[in-house]
């Protein structure tokens, strides 16, 4: 129900603000504009789909035979005490876990187009297990809102665009973007076991968050003391290499095993034709939805509200010209991506907003877009608390993104 009334809000709100805007400040081209928005935005919407259909095709494929050649098992073999805390309800071989790793590690390495196929397969192999299928099930819940908290290894992407924009050096917002992730990730396990009754303080569950704590903190310090181009030549080298080298592992086990690799793949690959078209109308309808919000100016009131509600209490403002970029975040990682580069040519690559607006975007994901796209692929129409949890954190991950950002480029 809570997409339902989000959808509608945005519709509504841009309606009534665009009739305000025409009446009483004269846009009389308002509306034209809006219903432009959403042709453009159902477009854009059936090319997304489309772009997904090869990659899916692809990554559905190999997943196929990294299933058969049992690859998939041995890698989950490594997290399976650690997900089986965080997802109770499953069997404790169940391959939700292989499907789920391999997205998770996608993900982390900052590799998009790999990590939705194997996400949208993690979401089908839990919807085995869903009693209801309309419904999100709990662990279905649990895996999006860790995909939504957009834990991130190297943002990859984001020093590239600093680099366009002429930055001293566009590897400086890396620590921050990783710490940022991470408080984003932890408040997403948080809120979710909070939900789901999920006691967080087991040995194993500590452990494996010990240790992951641990091993971030040491790549931080050691990426930290190399230059901006050793730590993007060495970001895509390792992210690359270790991605191919699944490819690989899943192929030699399948010769080992004596399976068909070729017909494995085939068989796999199969189902990405079909998912990419059970996705579009579910992109359709919440493109279109943030497409008329956003040109309505909607997104800029709030942010104007905000800023006066931030300065009539005292506290410090000089952060609010890179909050459009956090806004729009979980709701449209292109219309994000436009205003962070705008942020930094406006204000320069280097500045105190600048920077903050490369961490937004760094350290939050497209919470709607995921949301359509994972729970669209499985019929799935009730979210239950998915929405509130998955915004609950992009919430901690700005908000720590903001903090870090006064640590580390406040003069």
């Amino acid at each position: 129900m809570a997409l339902n009334y989000i959808w509608i809000f945005f519709f509504i709100a841009a309606f009534l603000l665009a009739l305000f805007k025409s009446i009483v400040l004269g846009e009389v081209g308002i509306f034209q504009t809006l219903v432009g928005s959403t042709f453009a935005q159902a477009k854009i919407a059936f090319e997304i789909a489309l772009a997904l259909t090869g990659v899916m095709t692809l990554w559905l494929g190999i997943m196929r035979i990294g299933e058969k050649a049992g690859s998939v098992d041995l890698l989950a073999w490594f997290v399976k005490p650690f997900f089986k805390r965080l997802f109770p309800s499953l069997p404790p071989d169940h391959p939700a876990f292989g499907a789920m790793l391999m997205n998770f590690s996608a993900n982390m390495l900052g590799l998009d187009n790999a990590a939705t196929p194997l996400g949208l397969k993690a979401m089908k192999e839990l919807q085995s297990e869903n009693q209801n299928k309309d419904t999100a099930s709990d662990a279905q819940i649990m895996f999006l809102v860790l995909n939504t908290s957009g834990l991130t290894l190297i943002p990859i992407s984001v020093m590239v665009y600093r680099l366009e924009q002429k930055a001293a050096d566009p590897s400086d917002i890396f620590l921050p973007i990783l710490f940022a992730t991470f408080f984003a990730t932890l408040a997403g396990i948080v809120i979710v076991a909070l939900y789901q009754k999920i006691n967080l303080l087991q040995p194993v569950i500590l452990a494996y968050l010990g240790g992951f704590t641990i091993l971030i903190t040491a790549l931080s310090f050691y990426l930290k003391t190399l230059s901006q181009e050793e730590v993007a030549s060495l970001a895509a080298f390792w992210s690359n290499f270790i991605l191919f080298s699944v490819i690989i592992l899943f192929v030699a086990m399948g010769l080992y095993r004596k399976i068909n690799v070729y017909e494995a793949f085939i068989e796999g690959a199969k189902g990405g034709f079909e998912v990419a078209i059970t996705i579009i109308p579910y992109l359709v309808a919440m493109l279109v939805a943030i497409g008329v919000f956003r040109e309505s100016g909607a997104m800029d009131w709030i942010i104007q509200a905000l800023a006066w509600c931030i300065g009539f209490v005292g506290l410090p403002t000089d952060f609010v010209a890179a909050l459009p970029t956090a806004f729009m975040k979980p709701l449209s990682g292109g219309a994000a991506r436009g205003l962070m580069i705008d942020t930094m040519q406006v204000h320069g690559a280097d500045s105190f907003v600048g920077r903050l607006a490369c961490m937004f975007q760094g350290s939050t994901d497209t919470t709607f877009y995921v949301l359509a796209v994972y729970f669209g692929s499985v019929g799935i129409k009730r979210a239950r608390y998915a929405v509130g949890c998955g915004l609950f954190a992009d919430v901690v991950g700005i908000i720590a993104a903001i903090v870090l950002a006064y640590i580390f480029f406040a003069v």
